[in-house]
Order: C-alpha cells, then sequence, then structure tokens
C-alpha cells in the first residue's frame, strides 16, 4: 500500500467522508447502514469533536469520528469512537488501525478521561479497549461494550451517546 497521511477533516471532504461511510458498511452484516447518517448529525449539532480522514495516493479511503458520551456518573471527559470506514476494497491493510491509534493519540492530547466504543473485542483489544464489568450500553451485549481508560479510573456505568446514534436509515438508503 502507498504511504498514508491521516489528517483532520475539511469541508470539502464532507462528501468523500460519506461516501466512505456508505461503501464501508453497504454489506455489513451488524450494520443498519447509517453511519453516513450519524456522522452527518454529529457534523451538523457540532457533536463531531475529532474527524480524521485518511489518505493514499492523495485520495481519502478512510475515516474516524469521535464524539463526547457521558458515561454512568462522568458526564465530562469520555469519548465515544465511531464509526471507522475504510473503502472495501482497501479493508485488512492497516487503514483503520492507523486511524484508531491516531485518533486515540489526538484524544490523549485533549486531556480526556478514555474512549468507549461498542465494537468488535477481536478487533479492538489490539490498541488496549477491554470489556469492564460495570459498562454496559443499553441494547448490546456486555462483550461488545469496551473501554480504554486513560488513567486510573475505570469506565463504570452506562454509556450515553449523542442522539445521533438513534438516527433511522432514510428512504432509499445506500445512495450517496
Amino acid at each position: 500500500m502507498a504511504r498514508l497521511e491521516i489528517r483532520p477533516e475539511t469541508v470539502s471532504e464532507i462528501g468523500d467522508i460519506r461516501k466512505i461511510n456508505v461503501e464501508a458498511f453497504r454489506d455489513h452484516p451488524i450494520s443498519r447502514q447509517t453511519e453516513h447518517l450519524i456522522v452527518d448529525a454529529l457534523r451538523e449539532t457540532g457533536a463531531l469533536e475529532v474527524s480524521l480522514v485518511a489518505f493514499s495516493e492523495g485520495r481519502p479511503v478512510g475515516h474516524i469520528a469521535f464524539s463526547r458520551a457521558a458515561v454512568g456518573d462522568s458526564k465530562s471527559g469520555w469519548f465515544l469512537l465511531g464509526p471507522v470506514a475504510v473503502l472495501p476494497g482497501l479493508q485488512g491493510q492497516g487503514i483503520g488501525s492507523a486511524l484508531v491509534e491516531s485518533g486515540l493519540a489526538e484524544l490523549r492530547t485533549r486531556h480526556a478521561s478514555g474512549c468507549v466504543l461498542v465494537g468488535d473485542p477481536g478487533y479492538y483489544s489490539r490498541f488496549g479497549f477491554s470489556a469492564f464489568p460495570d459498562l454496559s450500553y443499553e441494547g448490546v451485549p456486555h462483550e461488545y461494550v469496551l473501554g480504554l481508560p486513560f488513567a486510573d479510573d475505570a469506565p463504570c456505568g452506562t454509556i450515553l451517546a449523542n442522539k445521533a446514534f438513534e438516527i433511522e436509515a432514510e428512504l432509499g438508503a445506500g445512495c450517496a
């Protein structure tokens, strides 16, 4: 794979980011195909705290989003990772991993308490994420609710994500 560049999104890349999310999740078996809508809603409400784009050979090929989340009684300091998307033909080449690592590094510079997500523990454990006994996300099996504290305080309680994550699929979804 060509050299990878990761940087914050610009306004001119919003259409590309939408396309990446649509393509990446089009045939994903556990997706509701709303990831592009979630990113749009986070951006529109000013809740898209970190939005990074991966470029290969000058073209956008991946995207990751982070938004603030409440975790139990802790109403600040926590971020939710998601979605992370890579164009289908380029998945499995380390682009998603590079996006996750870059995003977590950015959160650390912001002195975040940590990061939480709903995802595959087999994938996210490589970044230090793990399940915590008292961490939950409504409607999600415990083993897929993961956290990564940046300090000594383990995430405890129910994750409350931005309302954008409740968005429903639009009619004719899948078109970018």
